[in-house]
Parts: C-alpha cells; structure tokens; sequence
C-alpha cells in the first residue's frame, strides 16, 4: 500500500510537470509561433494537401493477414522471370507503402527506447527545454550582464536541440533505416500480392440508380418472364 508522503510526492510531480506544460503552452502562443504555423498551413496548396491526405489514407495500411499472405496459396515465392518479378516490386511498393514506413517507424522507436544513452540525451534535453521556459518567464533570459531575447534564446535553443538529437540519434536512424530496408526488399522480392492487384482499380459507386425508359422496362419484363 503507497505511503500518504509518496502520494503527495507524485501529486506534486504530476502537478509540476502540468504547469511547464501550460506554460509552454502559452509562451508558444504568446511569441507568435501558433499564427506563423496557420499561415504556413494556408500557403501550403490545396492539391498538396490533398495528395498528402489520400497518400497516409487508413485504407491504405493493409493488415496483417494481407501483409504476410496468411490464408493464401504461396505467398511467398522466389519469383524467377525478371519481367513479373519487376512487377512484384513495382506493385509491392506502391500496396504496402503505408505498411513499409510503419516498420520503420517501429524499428526507430524501439531502437531510441532501447538506448540509455538515447534516453539520457533527450532527458537532459528536456530539463534544458524546461529551465529555458521558466528563465524567460518575464520575456527575455538574462545570462549575467547579458540580455537575450526570449525569441532569441528560443531560436538559439532549437538550434542546439537539432544538433544534440541528430548527434543522439543519427545512428539509431540509419540502423533503423537499414534494418526495415532489409526487411522491406525481402518481403517485396518474395510476397506475391498478385491477387490484390484488383483491390487497386476498384471505383466507388455511389448515388442512386436511376433507370428508366427502356431499360426499367426491359428489367420489368425480363422479372415477369422468370415468374
């Protein structure tokens, strides 16, 4: 049974941590940086956004019985004609893209909570992050005599925090990205997916039919000649 002190030890924790983060919150309303995100998003054109919307579309992860074939005859196989085993690749690719990029997604996330120095790196990051935001609670951060602007320590922050995570992170980023790689180039030169191809060209149909004229009355006579 918890202690009354450790309850209050993690109330405590959990309150502070809620106020750095609405404090964050507002110093990232309050610099400007939520109006500069709407207008990017305005300047971005309707046909992109609507390309990046249908390209991460849920329909297209497939599942895993499709991923992996389960239920069908040979799935995998060695293909041996160049011709169809350039079309394996060209079709593989293009139907289970969505399934490819999650792969690597997973292999980096394991990878970074796996790593204690990954781990410890972005800790330390973090605490940096949340000292910065409680120093320029009154606009800017004064270092000694010197006065920094709180846009000005943001930028410089950001900047610093690019560099220590690529460092942190560079090669867990390339072992992920050839481990799913390696993954990837098996399962697209043996997976036959052949019998999916069809899924591809389905058209949704949608609205009513309406028929009429000669149509409704050949459908009328033919249902009258079956009774």
């Amino acid at each position: 049974m918890a202690s009354p002190q450790g309850s209050v030890s993690a109330s405590g924790a959990a309150s502070s941590i809620i106020g750095v983060m609405n404090m964050a919150k507002e110093k990232w309303d309050s610099s400007g940086a939520s109006e500069a995100m709407g207008r990017m998003s305005a300047s971005i054109p309707d046909s992109t956004k609507k390309y990046v919307d249908r390209l991460f579309k849920r329909e297209h992860l497939r599942s895993v019985a499709v991923f992996f074939g389960i239920g069908e005859e040979r799935s995998f196989y060695v293909e041996k004609t160049p011709s169809l085993l350039v079309e394996r690749l060209r079709h593989n690719a293009t139907f289970f893209y969505l399934n490819y990029l999650l792969l690597t997604a997973i292999l980096f996330f394991l990878s970074v909570i796996t790593s204690l120095k990954a781990l410890i790196g972005m800790a330390i990051l973090g605490l940096a992050w949340m000292w910065l935001i409680r120093a320029t609670q009154t606009g800017s951060l004064k270092i000694g005599t010197i006065i920094v602007p709180q846009q000005t320590a943001t930028i410089v922050m950001g900047v610093i925090s690019i560099f220590v995570l690529f460092c942190l992170l560079s090669s867990i980023f390339w072992w992920a990205l050839f481990t799913s790689g390696f993954f990837v180039a098996v399962h697209g030169f043996l997976r036959d997916a052949s019998m999916h191809k069809d899924m591809e060209d389905m058209v949704a149909m949608e609205g009513d039919m309406n028929m009429g004229g000669e149509d409704a009355a050949f459908l009328n006579v033919a249902s009258v000649d079956q009774v």
